[in-house]
């Protein structure tokens, strides 16, 4: 998984965005992998993910108190309903704001052993010491290099932050251009911004609490 590796920030900002995926290699732990995935988020939902991908889309993201079906701009739906209303592949992503619920949340994955690996996405010293916590030792780790090529013509840092939180470059820079000129128009808060921010981001890995503290701080400068 390579997609999470490229997000930028801030040290203090990225140690509160975590993104936990599991994962299949067809023919080999594939049989019975969609229970699993199930099973996967089913737990994730008991830590209180800010984002997290049911099926290929859409996918359930925590706007604060309450979950909504983004995608389709649905009702608010219960989490466990939309687990056993969906069918289809599940795609087993959960995005946290908190080292601590990441901790819980792979502890509880250790003891039920599903058969089916398990990344983890985020600060590599942060990352490790949950390894270490937990009895691990990480097999691999990747880490992005970077951007090269003609970098003056990509948008400002404060975009870049916010676009890289969907490694497939869902979240457009003229789309979060728009959001922040609302935002301080007073149409949005940044909660709601980040809301619509997270739509079209189907992994559900778009760390919707970090992107209102972005949100927020984008609408203060001038």
């Amino acid at each position: 998984m390579t997609n999470t590796l490229h997000r930028q920030g801030t040290p203090e900002s990225l140690k509160r965005d975590y993104v936990v995926f599991a994962t299949i290699a067809k023919g080999y732990n594939d049989q019975g992998a969609e229970e699993k995935k199930r099973r996967f988020l089913q737990m994730a939902f008991k830590y209180r993910p800010v984002n997290t991908a049911v099926i290929r889309e859409p996918e359930i993201v925590n706007t604060g108190e309450k979950w909504v079906w983004s995608q389709l701009a649905a009702p608010t739906m219960d989490p466990a309903q939309a687990l056993e209303k969906f069918t289809g592949s599940v795609h087993a992503t959960a995005t946290f704001d908190d080292l601590e619920a990441v901790k819980k949340f792979v502890a509880e994955l250790k003891e039920a052993d599903l058969g089916i690996s398990v990344n983890i996405s985020g600060p590599l010293d942060e990352v490790a010491q949950c390894c270490r916590a937990l009895g691990f030792q990480r097999h691999s780790v990747e880490h992005s290099l970077g951007i090269f090529g003609r970098k003056e013509l990509l948008p400002s840092r404060q975009i870049l932050e916010i676009n890289t939180m969907c490694g497939h470059g869902m979240v457009s820079f003229n789309f979060i251009t728009r959001i922040i000129d609302y935002i301080k128009l007073g149409l949005l808060t940044p909660e709601q911004g980040a809301a619509y921010l997270a739509r079209p981001c189907t992994c559900g890995a778009f760390n919707t609490r970090r992107a209102v503290e972005l949100l927020e701080k984008a609408r203060l400068r001038s």
